[in-house]
């Protein structure tokens, strides 16, 4: 049973820049990079060599890459997110009392507290907190996590808060990830001789101090394989998006790729099931330079599945994981999907 409390469920993405620009470049990765969550190298060390050398060197370079990208639209990022709150609040109205839905990012706008706000302005009491990150992390889930606390810390008030930590194996989200498999074999008539599963890297030392993410991604791999019938020498789980020269969770996804090319493989799929939107790292680093490396190297058909971005299966398990964690808050008045 419900008490009537309005409820409402805060979207949240990594985040992105507001545009393709230098400047809007350093802003963001700024804040990113500043996070000690992401970068967990002593202040003293790393914020000189941020602002002295980084923040002077990489927002163009970034920007170059994100203009790669950039649609009419917007960011890409922006763009599938926005899309997927909008979804996913049209099947929160059948809840009781109908559920909003809004956006936040951990960098960049809409900020997590200014929404936070705006929702407790508008008489919002419980809030959901679901990040769009499948696979939790501390340099991710547990980041967001701070990010609404330290609103909460500036608050005089505030609503009763959940939190999601994950969904890595949700029985509707592994399900979406081999829909969306399925439809690429069925667009091409055919399956590619193996299909590489790249996750985001996080360096190796973060696990051996206790981070969850590593196994998380593994058992994601192995319940997708499972869903689509794949033996262990048909798919391989790989990590991208190394950053400085620390060693990061192998096996690395463009060095697989020329591997598997150089070992006769012809053809690859390639997705990356940890991400739900499609952003600079699928498009850029993905589906332009791993593409690359995968043909330079002998490879000949390098097929990108895109992220679940809108697909009427994501957007079902997304429904359904907010279904769950709402128990008690809400009451759904429709059937099941």
């Amino acid at each position: 049973m419900t008490t009537g409390k309005s409820t409402a469920v805060l979207l949240c993405n990594l985040g992105t820049p507001d545009a393709p620009t230098a400047a809007a470049l350093r802003r963001y990765l700024g804040q990113f990079l500043s996070d000690p969550r992401v970068v967990e190298i002593p202040r003293v060390l790393w914020l000189p060599l941020l602002h002295g050398v980084i923040l002077r060197v990489r927002p163009r370079r970034s920007a170059a890459k994100y203009e790669s990208v950039w649609t009419e639209a917007g960011s890409p990022l922006a763009v599938w997110t926005q899309r997927q709150v909008e979804l996913l609040g049209d099947r929160l109205s059948e809840f009781h009392p109908p559920t909003p839905v809004l956006p936040a990012m951990r960098y960049g706008r809409p900020a997590v507290g200014t929404q936070l706000q705006a929702l407790l302005d508008s008489g919002v009491q419980r809030v959901l907190v679901l990040p769009l990150y499948p696979q939790y992390s501390a340099a991710t889930t547990a980041s967001l996590f701070d990010d609404v606390a330290n609103w909460v810390r500036r608050s005089r008030t505030y609503p009763e808060l959940r939190f999601v930590n994950d969904y890595h194996d949700h029985p509707d989200y592994i399900a979406a990830l081999a829909s969306s498999v399925h439809a690429q074999w069925e667009n091409k008539g055919q399956r590619a001789q193996h299909l590489v599963m790249s996750f985001h890297g996080i360096p190796e030392r973060n696990v051996r101090l206790g981070d969850p993410y590593v196994n998380q991604c593994r058992t994601t791999a192995r319940l997708l394989a499972q869903a689509l019938q794949l033996q262990p020498e048909q798919y391989t789980a790989t990590f991208q998006s190394r950053f400085g020269p620390a060693q990061w969770l192998q096996p690395y996804t463009e060095p697989t790729l020329q591997a598997l090319a150089k070992a006769g493989i012809r053809s690859v799929e390639v997705m990356c099931p940890g991400f739900v939107s499609d952003c600079l790292e699928t498009l850029e680093e993905i589906n332009m330079e791993a593409r690359q490396a995968f043909l330079q190297a002998g490879g000949q058909a390098f097929d990108y599945i895109p992220c679940l971005n809108d697909s009427p299966a994501w957007i079902a398990a997304l429904r359904r994981i907010t279904e769950q964690h709402l128990a008690g808050w809400t009451a759904v008045l429709t059937q099941d999907i």
